[in-house]
């Protein structure tokens, strides 16, 4: 059978970097649901100008466009022994239906690996990040602090802070996820298919607790 994984977590919880070793390990690709709407809406495919359409009226992307999306990909040769979906289910609606998608494909999310990280956490990890207009460069005040406060190392440039960065903006953003995603975990939970990840460890032993918890699946 196919292995399906389902990846949980709130922005700033490591989720792209986790899911690079999943798929690398499983050899299975990563699915994202952020990656599916650009490449549809660069195309312009049916569904891209259908979704383009919500978008520039600032509504959101109804469950059935998104779902036809995922559908599409999921029947892709290369998902045959399964993928890694990130991003994607964000709801209860999206994950019923999700399930549905993979039953007509005689298959199931086998895992839900929920990284979790208290929100404190996140806003140290998120708010921290600073970067060079110039160059390109990144910084965090506590992990990767620059070498003079607010400038950068290597053209001598004032370090600016993306507004998605801004601990307003970041305290908001895991409230969506608090409000929306979360009670995804219960939804695996009660299927018996969640597994929980501490997402404070270094990013080393988060990838060893998450890898041994697959090592069934291999």
């Amino acid at each position: 059978m196919a292995h399906f994984i389902v990846l949980l977590g709130p922005p700033g919880a490591g989720k792209g970097t986790q899911a690079k070793a999943i798929c690398e390990a499983l050899n299975i690709p990563h699915i994202s649901s952020g990656d599916i709407f650009r490449e549809h809406l660069s195309k312009q495919t049916e569904l891209g100008k259908l979704a383009d359409g919500y978008i520039k009226c600032g509504q959101l992307v109804p469950d059935d466009v998104t779902i036809r999306m995922i559908g599409d990909r999921l029947k892709q040769a290369d998902c045959a022994n399964g993928a890694l979906l990130d991003g994607f289910p964000r709801t209860i609606a999206q994950a019923q239906a999700l399930d549905e998608l993979l039953r007509k494909m005689n298959a199931r999310v086998q895992t839900a690996i929920s990284l979790n990280v208290p929100a404190e956490v996140l806003v140290e990890r998120l708010s921290g990040r600073w970067s060079c207009p110039s160059c390109g460069r990144v910084y965090h005040e506590v992990y990767n602090p620059p070498k003079q406060a607010g400038i950068c190392d290597e053209d001598d440039t004032t370090l600016i802070q993306r507004p998605d960065d801004r601990a307003e903006t970041v305290r908001q953003r895991i409230e969506v996820y608090q409000n929306q995603t979360e009670p995804l975990i219960e939804y695996y939970r009660q299927k018996g298919v969640l597994v929980g990840v501490d997402g404070t460890q270094s990013i080393e032993a988060v990838q060893h607790d998450i890898l041994a918890s697959l090592a069934g699946v291999r």
